[in-house]
């Protein structure tokens, strides 16, 4: 209660913000279309230009900053290495160097606080990468001294890369319980990697089980059981978001062979400050506006569960990529967060994603990592 009190008085305070973009929202919906499963937008709208400060809009740093770990010292390091790429575009050589002398700060004297998150047995992998971060970061500063732009981008990717794989050795288990209400539906105990083949090209998506566990089990398991393969394409007028998975025939959804029944997936939404999933309501439902997801509509290439407009939790295979970048949601600006279902994120293949229209389909999707993260409902 003391969560919805206080989050309505920030929606009272912002009330006049809402009747100003109200005339423009008005016009601006007129332009949008919407499908029976894809993604109402005009309701989000409002919601939208509240938004305040920069987005991450990096797939890849969105995925590592969801990480269920705890670790002052590599988050600073990583902040540091992320916010190198904001500067970056416009060759702010003064701002880059301090982001690197603050992590080059932090690995050097502060490097024994990474490995207290780290078991044991992993730390020689963790003293190899840290290793590896090092020389990174020192090849950094000299990329930096000689402006090198291309240089720096490469090995802050690189350095980048390896924070993540260091962070990924500090989880340990899975952080929760999901609801026993969902032991009938797949799960997915961490993450799982997808490899999917379309007419136009590859793409590869991350699935990130630790913060939605359900959809990404159900999705996981529909890749493995080859639902997708051949399927088309469906994509919205106006080219917000390309979707798949409505199976040939009547259904709209995928039939359980075992129980002859439509496997719907709640709606699966996690809250930074909240130790699990909010299931079942929008957080619009639930009072929550504006909160910070672990999982949020901010990078191009979001992968998330399609539903029916009145149904939050009548998803099932329907997915949809989200397409735009800067029209509707442009940093700091989430239209449709707390209101679908992300449950991963394309890696690579933007190029691909651009491409996809309603003309192509699903040649062949296959998961070549994180198999082993499943686990199939219980009997």
């Amino acid at each position: 209660m003391e969560m919805l009190r206080k989050n309505l008085e920030i929606m009272a305070k912002n009330w006049l913000k809402i009747g100003i973009m109200t005339v423009l929202i008005s016009v601006w919906s007129l332009s949008l279309a919407t499908a029976v499963w894809s993604v109402d937008l005009t309701s989000s709208l409002l919601l939208g230009f509240l938004a305040q400060g920069n987005a991450i809009t990096d797939p890849n740093a969105i995925l590592r900053y969801a990480l269920p770990i705890e670790n002052p010292t590599v988050r600073k390091i990583q902040a540091s290495l992320e916010d190198i790429a904001y500067h970056l575009r416009s060759k702010r050589w003064s701002a880059i160097a301090k982001d690197i002398k603050d992590a080059n700060y932090e690995l050097n004297l502060r490097s024994a606080k990474i490995l207290v998150s780290i078991p044991e047995d992993r730390h020689n992998q963790a003293e190899v990468l840290l290793a590896s971060i090092k020389d990174q970061v020192g090849q950094l500063q000299e990329a930096v001294a000689a402006k090198d732009k291309e240089q720096v981008a490469k090995l802050r990717d690189v350095a980048l890369e390896e924070i993540g794989d260091l962070e990924m050795l500090m989880v340990q288990g899975f952080p929760y319980e999901v609801p026993a209400d969902y032991v009938n539906l797949p799960q997915l105990k961490g993450r799982a990697t997808v490899a999917m083949e379309t007419t136009q090209g590859p793409l590869t998506i991350i699935v990130d089980g630790y913060s939605a566990p359900i959809s990404g089990g159900n999705f996981i398991d529909l890749v493995r059981r080859g639902f997708y393969d051949g399927l088309p394409f469906i994509q919205t007028e106006d080219n917000f978001v390309v979707q798949t998975g409505d199976p040939d025939g009547p259904e709209v959804g995928f039939i359980d062979p075992q129980t002859k029944a439509y496997r719907a997936i709640p709606l699966e939404v996690l809250v930074k400050s909240e130790p699990l999933p909010i299931y079942e309501m929008t957080l619009e439902d639930a009072g929550l506006y504006l909160p910070k997801l672990a999982l949020p509509f901010n990078a191009f290439g979001a992968v998330a569960l399609a539903r029916p407009d009145q149904d939050p939790n009548g998803g099932s295979s329907q997915f949809f990529f989200f397409k735009f970048d800067s029209e509707l949601t442009p940093p700091g600006f989430n239209l449709m967060d707390g209101r679908y279902s992300v449950f991963g994120y394309v890696v690579k293949g933007k190029e691909t994603l651009e491409k996809l229209s309603e003309k192509d389909k699903v040649i062949a999707a296959k998961v070549i990592a994180g198999s082993e993260n499943l686990v199939q409902p219980q009997a």
